[in-house]
């Protein structure tokens, strides 16, 4: 079974390519250059190129037969028709991965599952998910198209410490705040529920789909079922690491009323309490079970970054903005 990775140096799609290659899996990763944060597991097949070439990704495909295709960076309805140009009739499955953030805001559930409607005003990368998962639906049904559609929630793993209001592309902005002995903002209360995500977690249920015709024209949820609040995820994180910083809750509408970009991250996701049901999941990868708790991930994740001080970079405009949140009456 020889499968493609489009994009495949990411924190999740790396993880899945590491553990699929220990499993026994034949996985190429396609991607513009390597990754140094994270480099292509050792046993994988590496192709060099821009998936955003039509023409040079069709003539990897005529040259190299796939299976099963997994695209990563497909974020657009541009993205998608490109891939069913490409694709259709020449894998026996296409991967897709969208967005948990796709879900019903606000959810009118706390429970979700995959039933659970998709729609999202507060948040234009969720609507384009959306959007993608509709045009993949509509060929799997009008072509066959052989598709299957993935929505990761917060997945986090080593070097990334993906506390809300913290930096995505710098996660030690938050370290930086706290040994500057700055406060720590937390929208809202602090006491809606949330989930967390171990990558080689998330990679055991994920790879359990590869090569499962049953998987065939479904959607799929892969997330922890530990739910916390994001005060106990802060002090968790603190404890953790052992160190002190004050937490600072600030009402959702005053950061959104300052900083309007963040009602995506914000209304569009993070504060909205959510507890996932993975039974979907699970009725088809049985031995799918989480076991990085929250506590021990962030402490694992915490320790790759001290342990590698080139990653240890401070998103400078993120603790200005930041500064201006707690600064503002």
């Amino acid at each position: 079974m020889k499968i493609l990775f489009i994009g495949g140096t990411g924190l999740i799609s790396n993880a899945c390519a590491r553990i699929g290659i220990a499993k026994g899996m034949d996985i190429t990763v396609l991607n513009r250059s390597l990754s140094h944060r994270f480099p292509h597991p050792h046993g994988t097949k590496s192709i060099v190129a821009d998936n955003s070439n039509e023409n040079q990704l069709s003539a990897i495909i005529r040259d190299h037969k796939y299976d099963i295709v997994v695209d990563w960076i497909a974020y657009t309805v541009e993205d998608i028709a490109r891939d069913i140009r490409i694709f259709n009739r020449n894998v026996g499955q296409f991967v897709f991965i969208s967005s948990a953030s796709a879900y019903q805001k606000p959810p009118k559930s706390l429970v979700v599952t995959e039933s659970t409607p998709l729609a999202n005003p507060f948040w234009q990368y969720s609507r384009d998910k959306i959007a993608c998962e509709a045009e993949l639906m509509r060929e799997y049904k009008e072509t066959g198209f052989p598709i299957t559609i993935v929505r990761p929630s917060l997945t986090y793993g080593e070097g990334q410490l993906p506390l809300v209001m913290n930096s995505w592309n710098h996660p030690f902005t938050i370290i930086d705040r706290i040994k500057r002995n700055k406060p720590i903002v937390v929208p809202g209360d602090g006491e809606s529920l949330w989930v967390m995500t171990y990558n080689e977690d998330f990679a055991e249920g994920f790879l359990g789909l590869l090569g499962n015709p049953k998987a065939v024209g479904e959607s799929y949820h892969i997330t922890s079922e530990e739910v916390l609040s994001w005060n106990t995820l802060f002090e968790q994180f603190l404890g953790a690491i052992g160190l002190d910083a004050e937490l600072k809750h600030v009402p959702v509408e005053k950061i959104i009323r300052l900083f309007p970009d963040f009602e995506g991250t914000l209304i569009g996701d993070k504060s909205n309490s959510v507890i996932f049901d993975n039974s979907k999941i699970r009725s088809l990868v049985p031995n799918f079970k989480c076991r990085v708790n929250w506590g021990v991930g962030i402490k694992r994740s915490y320790d790759w970054l001290i342990n590698h001080p080139e990653n240890q970079t401070v998103d400078v405009e993120l603790n200005r903005i930041l500064d201006r949140i707690l600064e503002s009456d």
